[in-house]
């Protein structure tokens, strides 16, 4: 059955004001915190405990604010406001990164399948606020709204593994995390993802052998490093590899690591 224009129009007129009307209000919730946020920091110059509570003061805000269907809009916003404060380095030699657990968990929440924030959410948890648990934590519950055939998602289980090896010393459920990387990253028809499936499963391989084989834990490494979205953990990264005895080589197609034999 065709409907009528007039009603076609109508449908997609009161489409536009709900949408336009959900942006305004949550924009106006964001503008009115950020408001807030600058106003307690131009007072406070210099005082980053404050700004670090007023940040906080936001994220609870937002945890609350009504979504009205855009939920991923609204973790988006939250994101990009995470990449501001983890970039404000004199404000973190001050306070730590004590609310990035705060962030990971709210963009969870609003957009758990926005894959690029757990490529800077995940090693930021991890390595800079020391909380590898809350990481495992939120991805797993991010992976609940995930699939092997959204671009790159096999990404979160490679991380999640990364942070069960190295962090956690949870062997079994890293060889499980790599496993599944393997898997889901088959599904992906390109060649970086063959690549990190391939990495994955060699390193799932050398923990089903020797769960202490540092081959394993340079594999892990080199994860965060190809993956890292900031120097600081890139060049972390790089230290542990070469704590290990390993050689990190870089080509342009790919990223890989030379080890010993025998290790």
């Amino acid at each position: 059955m065709k409907l009528p224009n007039k009603f076609f129009a109508a449908s997609l007129f009161q489409t536009s004001i709900t949408f336009i009307a959900t942006v305004i209000c949550v924009g106006s919730v964001v503008s009115l915190q950020q408001a807030q946020l600058t106003a307690m920091e131009q007072k406070n110059t210099g005082d980053y405990t404050k700004q670090e509570q007023s940040k906080k003061i936001y994220l609870d805000t937002l945890k609350q604010t009504p979504t009205f269907g855009f939920s991923n809009l609204v973790g988006s916003l939250i994101f990009l406001d995470f990449i501001q404060y983890f970039g404000d380095a004199a404000a973190r030699d001050q306070t730590g990164y004590t609310l990035n657990t705060d962030y990971f968990a709210a963009v969870v929440k609003h957009n758990p399948r926005f894959v690029e924030a757990y490529l800077y959410l995940a090693p930021a948890t991890s390595l800079f606020a020391g909380k590898p648990e809350t990481t495992v934590s939120l991805s797993k519950k991010g992976l609940k709204s995930l699939s092997p055939n959204i671009d790159k998602s096999y990404l979160i289980w490679t991380l999640k593994g990364v942070d069960e090896l190295l962090f956690l010393g949870d062997t079994k459920a890293a060889q499980n995390s790599y496993e599944t990387a393997a898997q889901w990253a088959k599904v992906q028809n390109d060649e970086t993802s063959q690549t990190i499936g391939n990495r994955a499963k060699e390193t799932a391989v050398f923990l089903a052998t020797n769960p202490d084989s540092k081959n394993a834990r340079a594999s892990s490494w080199i994860m965060i490093y190809s993956n890292a979205r900031d120097e600081q953990t890139r060049q972390t990264a790089l230290s542990n590899i070469e704590q290990l005895g390993g050689e990190v080589i870089v080509t342009p197609n790919q990223v890989t690591v030379r080890m010993p034999e025998n290790s």
